[in-house]
């Protein structure tokens, strides 16, 4: 079993920066792949970014890419996304995710849910 809970969102304006913070407990931490997922009002959840259990491989939607960077420390059991140059329409509340493996990829199912975290960009 692994809890998660995220930290940092917040209100900011258009081209501003946030970091967001994931805190998980429970026992190996270190062997899953980690991700951020979003959900903007009235649409659906998508993808944002994922890393791989060592933080060697990093992925990222198109909309983030070169905006946003995702990076986990093992020893602190917390991944971290860096959102730069924000826009509106980033504006969603953030989740993290653990998945079902070690390595990310579009097939590997989430097993872990953070709460969520509020991200308002305002123009």
């Amino acid at each position: 079993q692994v809890q998660l809970v995220e930290s940092g969102g917040g209100l900011v304006q258009a081209g501003g920066s946030l970091r967001l913070s994931c805190a998980a407990s429970g026992r190996s931490f270190n062997t899953y792949a980690m991700g951020w997922l979003r959900q903007a009002a009235g649409k659906e959840r998508e993808f944002v970014a994922a890393i791989s259990y060592s933080g060697g491989n990093r992925y990222y939607a198109d909309s983030v890419k070169g905006r946003f960077t995702v990076s986990r420390d093992n020893a602190k059991n917390t991944v971290y996304l860096q959102l730069n140059t924000l826009k509106p329409e980033d504006t969603a509340v953030y989740y993290c995710v653990a998945y079902g493996s070690s390595w990310y990829s579009q097939r590997t199912e989430v097993d872990y849910w953070g709460q969520g975290t509020q991200v308002t960009v305002s123009s």
